[in-house]
């Protein structure tokens, strides 16, 4: 069976060094927050190129987080498209605000300049911020986006829970907004052995504020300056995310590799639409995610063959029961829901078997079109 994802196979590649990461927190007696948060929030910043990065509990938190930093709360509308994992809208919806959902370019399967601007134009009120989704791995122009925002009076926020260490015109996503928001869920590129998250910024004021809304409002121990919550990264996560941080540039290499097999054997099939990124980005393959209208068949006849696919994701948010009061017409979003299948990504994914794939996938479709 050839996987679509294998986050154990980063866990087997460095099992020593993990393990002792782990014993060297639980011998420090310190699990809560404490110093090995403390040491990689600073080499998390470092990598991105923030002033800051506040690890929180997860990458749900780490959005709503991120937008409260921003000055963003209850009543207040935020663009967002509802091709994204629906953890994006739930985080906007948590702190009280409300969708004004952006279309997608249809090749890049994220938002822009213009599909935002056609959204601001359209909505039924003022916009507080914006949220960029780099889907994929891939980039939402960050510097068009951002430019459009400061022009509209709007706060900018990257979701780069699937883009760790994507860039633009050489500078990691994460850097460019007012905020930025980070998932270490296991699958992704930079994963922890459970849940976790972190705001990078490079406003100080901003990264105060999370520290203060991640611990219950306080800057003194028992005295809440606001109401806050509990959404702390966990100590044991922090040390085992700073053992995968090093190796993660060379890991998101290999995934180019794999998806760059795809591209070689998979291009000029009649129908078939592979990942489309600008030329400014340096995608980083979350995920390789096709297009097709024969996605159903495909993907049953690469179960049959052994070859685990996904869709992501199958329901666009504005379609889902809970979203249903926030209505909008998106068609490149619906179309592409339609359309996208993504297959088997990882970094130790061999070559050999990145070539199966795509000889099956090239079978099946070339047979039926």
């Amino acid at each position: 069976m050839i996987l679509q994802s294998s986050p154990v196979a980063s866990v087997d590649e460095d099992k020593a060094a993990i393990a002792a990461a782990v014993e060297r927190v639980v011998r420090s007696g310190w699990y809560v927050l404490g110093p090995e948060v403390e040491a990689f929030e600073r080499a998390f910043a470092d990598y991105i190129g923030t002033a800051h990065a506040v690890g929180v509990g997860n990458g749900t938190d780490a959005v709503s987080l991120a937008l409260e930093a921003v000055g963003v709360g209850p009543g207040h509308r935020v663009a967002l498209p509802a091709h994204t994992a629906v953890a994006t809208a739930a985080a906007v919806m948590s702190i009280g605000a409300e969708p004004v959902w952006v279309d997608i370019d249809p090749a890049t399967c994220v938002i822009t300049a213009e599909t935002l601007a056609a959204a601001l134009d359209a909505a039924p009120g003022p916009v507080k911020a914006a949220v960029a989704v780099h889907l994929y791995g891939g980039v939402a122009d960050p510097v068009a986006i951002g430019a459009l925002c400061r022009a509209r009076g709007l706060k900018f926020v990257e979701d780069c829970a699937q883009a760790h260490g994507a860039r633009w015109n050489g500078r990691r996503v994460g850097s460019f907004g007012d905020a930025a928001a980070f998932s270490f869920y296991p699958t992704k590129n930079l994963g922890a052995l459970g849940d976790g998250g972190i705001v990078a910024t490079s406003d100080a004021r901003a990264a105060e504020r999370v520290r203060l809304l991640r611990q219950y409002g306080w800057r003194e121990r028992y005295v809440s300056d606001e109401v806050g919550r509990n959404s702390r990264l966990d100590p044991i996560q922090a040390a085992i995310l700073g053992v995968f941080l090093p190796r993660l540039d060379a890991r998101n290499a290999q995934r180019r590799a794999i998806a760059a097999i795809y591209d070689a054997a998979l291009a000029g099939i009649p129908g078939l639409a592979l990942p489309c990124t600008a030329p400014e980005a340096e995608p980083v393959f979350h995920q390789y995610v096709i297009q097709t209208a024969a996605r159903d068949g495909l993907a049953a006849f690469l179960r049959d063959n052994g070859i685990g696919t996904a869709i992501h994701y199958p329901v666009p948010v504005h379609r889902q029961p809970a979203y249903a009061r926030f209505p909008a017409a998106l068609p490149h979003t619906e179309a592409a829901a339609r359309r996208i299948l993504s297959l088997p990504i990882y970094p130790q994914l061999p070559p050999e078997a990145a070539k199966r794939v795509a000889e099956r996938v090239r079978a099946y479709l070339c047979r039926t079109v």
